[in-house]
């Protein structure tokens, strides 16, 4: 296992830090390809592809005007295999979030976008939507979107037009359409929605505010807290039980004088101010015989006098 990049020492004779918080900011760094001490902690790791070892590339950074996140990145030299993904390096927030951006220039394409594994996309315009958990979190662009879902979509195109020719012709011409996109022909709206309230849309005119983009904060529903994990989910419902005291059972049994097959019957009585108590009758077609038997248990004796 090899690292570099770890945390680094401060500089010589530096007092020790009265809190958590100044050791914090030095892990957390803002996020610039200027800084040189902002590099990836690199480690060894497992590829799940090929099996042999690859490289995972952690960086612990800062996102202006939001918040701390941690960007993963693995990669393995033996069969090519990448991948990425962010994780927020901060708690669940109180409320969800919901960003509405309007793209209408290029400029729109290049905004900063963190978006979470929770969090839910929409295009509204195509109709097109990237459920939550269908993908993994990442540190892109509004392009980087577009091209990710544009990438999702070719995947499994060859395997569909072996099998479904029609249905790869459709999404075919859906493909066109988000590659326009990003070509901003026309005026778009992108819509991400996070109930764990970490992902976060860039706002190039920061602290100004955005009039191309809108932030909404909500209360989440129940159903989004179990998504989370915040909440137990409902308790699933038990079937109703059988209740024997209204039925007769039967089942074949043989007869204790001639032995030929007879059929006893069986009922569970409750005796009011007693206990319940099995009633078991027995009648031989074969010879008349019959019995009464009744039945049952008490964890103690009782001697009546």
């Amino acid at each position: 296992m090899a690292a570099s990049g770890a945390v680094e020492a401060g500089p010589p004779g530096a007092a020790a830090a009265p809190s958590s918080a100044p050791a914090r900011d030095h892990l957390f760094r803002p996020i610039s390809a200027e800084d040189e001490e902002l590099q990836p902690t690199e480690i060894e790791s497992l590829c799940m592809n090929c099996y042999r070892n690859g490289m995972t590339r952690l960086l612990l950074t800062k996102i202006p005007f939001f918040r701390e996140i941690i960007v993963s990145s693995f990669s393995c030299e033996h069969c090519g295999w990448n991948n990425t993904e962010i994780q927020s390096a901060g708690r669940i927030q109180d409320q969800g979030v919901r960003y509405t951006l309007t793209v209408r220039a290029q400029e729109d394409m290049n905004r900063e976008v963190v978006k979470t594994d929770s969090a839910t996309t929409r295009i509204p315009e195509l109709d097109f939507e990237i459920p939550a958990f269908s993908q993994k979190g990442a540190l892109t662009t509004v392009e980087g979107l577009i091209s990710r879902a544009i990438s999702g979509l070719e995947q499994d195109q060859p395997t569909r037009r072996a099998n479904e020719e029609a249905v790869a012709e459709r999404i075919d011409k859906f493909i066109v359409k988000l590659k326009e996109l990003k070509q901003v022909a026309s005026p778009f709206t992108l819509v991400i929605d996070d109930p764990s309230g970490n992902s976060f849309v860039e706002n190039p005119h920061a602290p100004q505010k955005d009039e191309s983009l809108e932030i909404t904060r909500y209360s989440r529903t129940l159903q989004q807290e179990e998504m989370l994990g915040l909440r137990a989910g409902a308790p699933e419902e038990k079937p109703e039980e059988e209740d024997f005291r209204k039925e007769v059972l039967q089942f074949n049994t043989n007869c204790p004088e001639c032995n030929a097959p007879a059929q006893t019957n069986m009922k569970l009585v409750q005796i009011p101010h007693f206990k319940e108590v099995i009633i078991m009758a027995t009648n031989c077609e074969n010879c008349g015989h019959r019995t009464n038997e009744v039945g049952g248990l008490h964890c103690l004796g009782r001697r009546l006098a």
